[in-house]
């Protein structure tokens, strides 16, 4: 099942392991507009706690989502300001 969001950018980290895709992911809401969502696609099984812990101290965005596929790990980030 995927998510149904409005992505305004797709976020490849793959193969990339902590703390890069936090680091990669806040850098790209930097660039989003506010209500924009960023669609981060991950293969490291910890970027589904790393991502929600971050999202969740970051009063700028807000985690919608995670999917956890084969190996494949998607968050949907709402830049909120």
């Amino acid at each position: 099942m995927s998510a149904e969001y409005d992505i305004a950018e797709t976020l490849d980290v793959k193969g990339a392991s902590c703390p890069m895709p936090v680091v990669k992911t806040k850098g790209a809401t930097d660039d989003l507009a506010a209500g924009d969502v960023l669609e981060v696609v991950a293969t490291d099984s910890g970027s589904m706690s790393d991502l929600d812990g971050w999202a969740a101290g970051t009063a700028s965005v807000e985690l919608l989502d995670q999917e956890a596929g084969d190996d494949v790990y998607k968050h949907y980030v709402r830049k909120t300001e």
